[in-house]
């Protein structure tokens, strides 16, 4: 027996498991054909709902500008039919487009019918009674065309809210089901309301029911119905034939009273996917002759070439040269298949390697943004610590130094100082999220005037920037840190939108608004603001990207180049700050967003204290202090002891502890947050509550990235003292936490 035949009876008993398997892999082909119709049934009829849902919105849309317009607020009724006759002719889609008057009377309509119809009935009337800026959607017969179509209403309100009429737009559901084109292949569609009316019926031969009759009683409308989400039903047609149906789920569809069902032959559906298995049993039977033909003439021509070749590919392979592949053309048969899988077990491993080396960098970005964050806490919290220091003693110093006006005023300068340190260490954080936030009632001009370095930095040398501050600015109740968030991100906005340079204003004034200023959102807000305007000469914006600025995920950028978080996070802030915003922007000729932040009246509250104040915050009691900066723990114990507390200080927890478990005249634990040795400001704080239920708590902090919780179900919030802190701050909120208030 020759190699050649030995070789050809070797494949042929080697192909039997594989043709076996290949055979099942074409029955489970099969099966997932007929899955994978059954779902392009399921997904045509979401289709046609998504594809309706666009069209309402659009609807929508037309209705929002109709009812500006003031053809429409008219008593002339003639002229309101010929104006809408004329919107009409610009979309076909619509059977008809009238209004309403509030008692329910048709006034006008674009088929200028003159007829008197009533439509108080109707269930959309109704409901747009009520909506306010919204559409209703009802479906039903046409009274005017008989025709199924979905009744759109939107109620036109005046500035004082009361309604003006109704303007109805009958979307027709005939001919959005015949020009649909996902309507091919030999799927039915059928359009059914609430109650179980076809309002449009299927044109294949098996269906018997037209529009207007009723299948409420029908399975498949049960199925339809029906709130468990069943994928599938099936149903016999007049002739007995089976059909498969799908019903569309959208809520907003379902909401208005209308199913959407999708419906092929059963018969049609299952010939399809045995058309396919005979395909591919016909094309196995064709490559089998081809691959034993090629055996033949491999073992005589050109089996040791080939093998060659393969050796050759797996030894760059073996060396690591994933590049590596076998050039066509390829023989038939096993070596060509084995080639092949080389190539594609080579061009997978090259993914792979790609994958590895994009996820390498992602990760190593991601750690540097953790040691970032990470460096960005542990600088805060030691930078505050310092701080406290600084600040206090400065204090100290200028009250010492009082008759010596050169040293008072160093003194002062001193302490100015370590509260514009302060404040940059707010702003860090603030902007890498590291603490929580809360509002203060500042001077916003003085705020934004301190940033004005940092903006300058952030714009760079091509952008020329000016600051406009208003004298006597009021006072406003804002969270500093987010106030200095949302105007970096707005001048990183102006900063993108002039690549080639330009010009920036940053303008803070006194202003009052009335029920004419209206929101981004359209809502009125009149009183007393504190405005911050920023104001770029860039490319600017459409009105359409203008009107969806603030959504949250939208934006022009490219991929990769923003998040679309910026706008809709300052408009966030705005509003929860009590204020409104406003933007302007214009295509070439710049944006300007606008922030409005409450007035409150509240008095400018000095920076030095008078003494009589801090002897009004003066104590007695017994103070354990718990600290373990070195300098911190020096300070304050030479604070308290001046303000009149008796007074222990212990390094951290567990000393503090010890001293718990020995002392009890203890009225009070101030201690810090952050703490070497494993026990915590918090930890260490339940542990003494435990020991000493009666015992007063007050925590301070450089950084901490969560909020302290309150330790008595019964407070509020946990008292907490900022660092750095003053020395009337530290006494007032002794006072105030000695007292429980």
């Amino acid at each position: 027996m020759s190699l050649r035949t030995r070789l050809l009876i070797l494949v042929i008993a080697a192909m039997l498991v594989p043709a076996i398997l290949v055979g099942l892999r074409f029955a489970q082909n099969r099966a997932s054909e007929i899955n994978a119709a059954l779902a392009n049934l399921s997904a045509t009829a979401d289709d046609i709902s998504r594809d309706l849902d666009e069209k309402i919105q659009g609807t929508a849309q037309l209705h929002y500008g109709l009812a500006r317009a003031r053809d429409l607020d008219t008593s002339d009724k003639a002229a309101c039919s010929a104006f809408l006759s004329a919107v009409r002719e610009e979309y076909p889609q619509f059977t008809g487009i009238l209004t309403i008057t509030p008692d329910g009377a048709l006034f006008c309509d674009s088929l200028r019918t003159n007829r008197t119809l009533d439509l108080r009935d109707r269930a959309y009337f109704k409901q747009a009674l009520t909506a306010h800026g919204i559409v209703t959607l009802e479906p039903v017969f046409g009274r005017l065309t008989g025709t199924s179509v979905l009744q759109i209403a939107y109620p036109t309100r005046s500035e004082s809210g009361d309604l003006k009429f109704i303007l109805l737009a009958s979307f027709n559901l005939r001919k959005f089901a015949e020009y649909d084109k996902r309507l091919l292949n030999g799927k039915d569609v059928l359009l059914v309301d609430r109650k179980g009316t076809v309002l449009v019926a299927p044109q294949g031969k098996g269906w018997t029911m037209p529009a207007g009759a009723s299948i409420a009683n029908s399975d498949l409308f049960r199925f339809a119905a029906a709130a468990n989400h069943e994928p599938f039903h099936e149903m016999q047609d007049a002739e007995g034939r089976t059909h498969v149906w799908a019903v569309a789920r959208s809520p907003s569809i379902r909401d208005a009273g209308l199913y959407i069902m999708v419906g092929l032959r059963k018969d049609g559906l299952v010939a399809a996917a045995n058309r396919r298995v005979y395909e591919d049993l016909a094309m196995l039977a064709v490559a089998s002759l081809l691959l034993l033909a090629g055996v033949w003439l491999l073992a005589t021509l050109g089996v040791g070439r080939q093998v060659g070749r393969l050796a050759g590919m797996a030894r760059r392979l073996g060396l690591g040269d994933l590049s590596a592949r076998i050039p066509e053309p390829h023989p038939g048969g096993e070596l060509g298949g084995l080639m092949t899988l080389l190539n594609g077990t080579a061009e997978s491993l090259e993914r792979q390697r790609a994958a590895i080396d994009e996820l390498n960098q992602k990760l190593s970005q991601s750690q540097k943004m953790e040691a970032m964050g990470q460096l960005t806490g542990g600088v805060a919290h030691d930078f505050n610590n310092l701080l406290t220091v600084i600040l206090g003693n400065a204090e100290y110093l200028a009250e010492k130094l009082a008759a010596n006006r050169e040293l008072h005023t160093i003194a002062d300068s001193i302490a100015t100082a370590a509260e514009r340190g302060s404040d940059l260490t707010r702003s860090l954080l603030a902007f890498a999220r590291k603490q929580p936030l809360t509002p203060q009632d500042i001077d916003i001009g003085q705020k934004i005037l301190g940033m004005e370095q940092l903006l300058r930095r952030t714009l760079g040398e091509h952008i020329e920037c000016e600051f406009l501050l208003d004298r006597d600015l009021w006072r406003a109740s804002v969270d500093p840190g987010q106030l200095a968030s949302a105007l970096l991100n707005l001048v990183l906005n102006a900063r993108d939108a002039m690549p080639q340079g330009g010009k920036l204003t940053v303008e803070v004034r006194n202003i009052a608004l009335d029920e004419s200023d209206l929101d981004v959102n359209g809502e009125a807000r009149p009183g007393d603001y504190v405005e911050v305007a920023v104001t770029d000469t860039g490319s600017g914006m459409i009105a359409e990207v203008a009107s969806r600025a603030f959504e949250p995920f939208f934006t022009t950028k490219e991929v990769g180049k923003g998040t679309g978080l910026g706008l809709s996070m300052v408009y966030g802030f705005a509003k929860q700050s009590g204020g409104a915003m406003q933007i302007r922007s214009e295509p070439g000729r710049g944006t300007a967003v606008r922030l409005f932040f409450p007035r409150i009246n509240a008095p400018h509250r000095g920076a030095a204290p008078p003494a009589d104040q801090l002897a009004a915050h003066a104590g007695t009691e017994t103070i354990l202090v718990v600290e373990d900066n070195d300098l911190v723990r020096a300070y304050v114990e030479k604070e308290l002891k001046e303000l009149g507390y008796r007074v222990i200080v212990t390094r951290n927890g567990r000393e503090a502890l010890e001293v718990l478990r020995q002392r009890s005249e203890i009225d009070l634990l101030f201690t810090d947050v952050v703490m070497p040795g494993g026990i915590f400001g918090p930890e260490l704080a339940r542990e003494a509550s435990r020991l000493r239920p009666e015992l007063k708590v007050l925590f301070t902090s450089g950084h901490t990235e969560h909020p302290v919780q309150p330790l008595d179900s019964l407070d509020s919030e946990a008292k907490i003292l900022n660092k750095p802190y003053r020395r009337n701050d530290l006494a007032l909120m002794l006072r105030r936490a000695l007292k429980g208030s």
